[in-house]
């Protein structure tokens, strides 16, 4: 089907036509859920009234467990917020004795407030200070954050700046200004990941119970205040409810904000684009695509115009660092000695064969995912394909900072709601703090050895390809993907189906994609006899 023309929407997936018997039960379907279900008197019964609470409803149920572990989130980072008063009679936050390490409490938002100058009301990408490097050189720097999240730091700082004001009036409640800032920021940042558990919800209207998962996230317990990546979570999946409305225009707009926050979201373009391709269905993704690139340029070109260095800033740290911690870079270069692709490098020098490699190990996994879209049976659903997109890049990039596991997190749960492997990957995934803190506190102040923590490394990256390969197999074999599988009759999976896929739910593909299909029909998998299609064609 080459025509833009919507095809009906399937009852299945329209919120206003769900009744009970339409929604999924944890329980009933999830055997991990059903076995932690014997603690509160076993599954749901047959007989039972369900989705008549007035009150208690899933999405309020939901956003209930999110925002106790985000309350769970917030005491994880508290040590860090401890003061003390000085020998000058002055009140100091106590980070004595790697107070930040010891107590695996540290968060970038705390040493930014004044190594970004936003204690003294400095202006993002406008106010520069210089750092010494290595070999003694200076280097002028700015705001190291896209334009979103910069201005973010700044409003929080201001917002401060205003509370201890009125504090100093006695208006409210006073303290040191960067606990104050912290406290401010982690508000915010709250809201953004319960917008992210909101936006989860609607998009399974019929699995409302999926977003549990996201919402109970031990990863979440740990990170959501350790940067500022919820603010991009939120935008991206938020973009992806816009979508599966059929609202390309506007999920451009989100998408592109979120962009503007960290740059992830702008990926959702590409797995659109091998759907859209698929589907011919191209004037929507020029639409998703045009509102997002507009959106960001809105937000970036005033300040690339007033402020160019400091806008470039940016992009300039990530092209001249080097392999992080916990990159498999660094990893096989601690274990192994190998002094890397690029060899020793001066201070502040450019890895260019690094970039090269970790550019070219992208292109070559979305390669793949482009082959995995073509030989699929049937479409892949648009969170699969996200996933894996986003997966390939993080396990391919010189950089993987611990609060980037969050973007996976809401993909994962679209793509494979099944409670015991998300829940396993996510675990190991936050233990990893554990031996990153005692890495960074140094051995000689009793941390841990450098090996501990590259096999913790190690271990989060096999969790996170057991479940890529997990989706992968539920793409060849769509009888297996759990969303699909309840889209029909047990055993008769609508494999058109996708909640998330907006103008792509039910459509056919492109005529020419069909042709090329039957022309080649032997190399492609086999769609399993007796497996309904949207049109319940076999």
């Amino acid at each position: 089907m080459t025509s833009e023309a919507a095809p009906e929407r399937s009852r299945t997936h329209d919120p206003a036509s769900l009744d009970a018997s339409s929604r999924v039960l944890p329980a009933h379907e999830d055997p991990f859920v059903r076995a932690a279900s014997a603690a509160t008197g076993g599954p749901v019964g047959a007989h039972a009234v369900v989705g008549r609470a007035r009150f208690f409803t899933p999405l309020r149920v939901v956003l209930l467990l999110a925002t106790i572990v985000l309350a769970l989130a917030w005491f994880a980072k508290s040590p860090c917020l401890q003061q003390y008063v000085d020998d000058n009679g002055q009140t100091q936050l106590d980070w004595r004795d790697n107070r930040q390490y010891v107590a695996m409490c540290y968060s970038d938002t705390v040493p930014l407030y004044t190594a970004e100058r936003l204690d003294s009301g400095g202006v993002p990408y406008v106010t520069s200070w210089t750092e010494q490097r290595d070999d003694g050189s200076q280097q002028v720097r700015y705001m190291e954050y896209p334009v979103l999240t910069g201005f973010f730091q700044w409003m929080n700082a201001r917002l401060a700046a205003g509370w201890l004001g009125l504090a100093g009036a006695g208006l409210l409640p006073g303290g040191l200004a960067v606990v104050v800032y912290f406290d401010l920021s982690a508000f915010w940042l709250a809201l953004a990941w319960l917008g992210t558990v909101w936006a989860m919800v609607r998009l399974r209207p019929g699995r409302p119970w999926d977003a549990a998962i996201a919402a109970t996230s031990p990863l979440v317990a740990v990170h959501a205040f350790t940067n500022f990546d919820t603010l991009a979570v939120a935008g991206a999946t938020l973009g992806m409810l816009a979508w599966s409305r059929r609202r390309p225009g506007l999920a451009g707009v989100l998408l592109g904000l979120g962009a503007a926050a960290k740059l992830y979201p702008l990926f959702l373009l590409f797995p659109l684009l091998l759907l859209c391709l698929r589907a011919g269905r191209l004037r929507s993704w020029w639409a998703v695509t045009a509102t997002g690139l507009a959106t960001w340029a809105v937000v970036n070109v005033p300040i690339a115009v007033i402020a160019p260095a400091g806008w470039w800033e940016f992009f300039r740290l990530n092209s001249t660092r080097g392999a992080d911690p916990d990159s498999i870079y660094n990893i096989v270069s601690g274990l192994t000695g190998w002094a890397g692709f690029d060899g020793p490098l001066a201070s502040g020098q450019t890895p260019s064969v690094l970039n090269a490699v970790t550019a070219v190990a992208f292109v070559a996994c979305c390669a793949g995912v482009a082959e995995l879209v073509r030989r699929a049976p049937v479409r892949p659903r648009l969170a699969s394909i996200t996933f894996l997109v986003v997966a390939a890049f993080l396990l391919t990039n010189k950089v993987w900072s611990p609060q980037y596991s969050l973007w996976l997190i809401p993909l994962a749960v679209l793509a494979y709601p099944r409670w015991r492997p998300l829940l396993a990957w996510m675990a190991v995934d936050a233990f990893v703090w554990v031996p990153r803190m005692y890495y960074y506190l140094g051995t000689s102040n009793k941390g841990l050895p450098a090996p501990w923590f590259y096999g913790a490394v190690l271990l989060r990256d096999l969790a996170v390809v057991a479940i890529a390969v997990l989706i992968v197999r539920s793409v060849l074999r769509p009888e297996l993907d759990p969303v699909r599988a309840r889209s029909g009759r047990p055993g008769m999976p609508v494999i058109g189906a996708d909640p998330d896929g907006g103008v792509l739910d039910g459509a056919s593909d492109a005529a020419w994609f069909a042709r090329w299909r039957r022309d080649r029909r032997e190399d492609l998998p086999r769609v399993p006899a007796g497996t309904a299609t949207r049109s319940g064609r076999t």
